[in-house]
């Protein structure tokens, strides 16, 4: 489990094919304090640790990521160079800043728009329309790994929905949503308390 709380970028440095691919991340965290078998998000992914090498600061994490995993995140999210949200799993003790994020994305999205005011970003983002029931007004939505709180949704006819998010100039600078531009793509994932209580909703009808 996660909080969406990133706490530091990487940057993908090599992809090689090895059935799945195995993908080594550059980052900031010290590998003598993460084990193998370990889990750790990539912006909004959980992958197990499998190798680990470099020093305090500096560290090289290597991943294999499932054929099902890269069909299901965003296109070319797996490619070298680019920068991902990293989260170490969730310990008992820790706070939980963000919300309960399993790790696990449930579709991706496109941001629509992209406005600047008041010196946050603020950005409408599409869901489709099997995961639009889950999004509501001031519920918590998982964007690239990150935890977020839904400030307005907009249905529209076609059963799909936009919703508002407001990225401060902090979470723009600690994560890559600051960089994100009309016409990308992002990971998503539900609030999980949203998919059990629709799931009651649907027993209850």
């Amino acid at each position: 489990m996660f909080t969406g709380i990133v706490t530091a970028i990487g940057t993908i440095d090599s992809v090689e094919q090895r059935g799945d691919a195995h993908v080594t991340v550059s980052c900031p965290f010290d590998p003598e304090a993460i084990d193998i078998g370990a889990s750790i998000a990539c912006s909004g992914v959980c992958l197990t640790v499998v190798t680990l090498a470099g020093e305090k600061g500096h560290a090289r994490i290597g991943f294999d990521v499932s054929g099902e995993t890269v069909a299901r995140t965003v296109p070319g999210m797996w490619e070298e160079g680019r920068r991902l949200n990293l989260e170490p799993a969730l310990r008992l003790g820790d706070e939980l800043g963000g919300h309960l994020v399993t790790g696990h994305v449930d579709t991706v999205g496109d941001v629509v728009t992209k406005q600047e005011k008041g010196g946050s970003w603020h950005y409408a983002i599409r869901i489709g329309r099997e995961f639009s029931p889950f999004v509501a007004e001031k519920g918590s939505i998982t964007v690239d790994g990150v935890s977020l709180t839904v400030n307005e949704v907009r249905d529209r006819e076609d059963g799909t929905c936009d919703f508002a998010l407001n990225i401060i100039p902090h979470t723009a600078e600690v994560t890559t949503l600051g960089t994100l531009e009309e016409g990308d793509t992002v990971n998503l994932e539900i609030d999980v308390l949203a998919r059990y209580l629709k799931r009651m909703q649907g027993l209850a009808g």
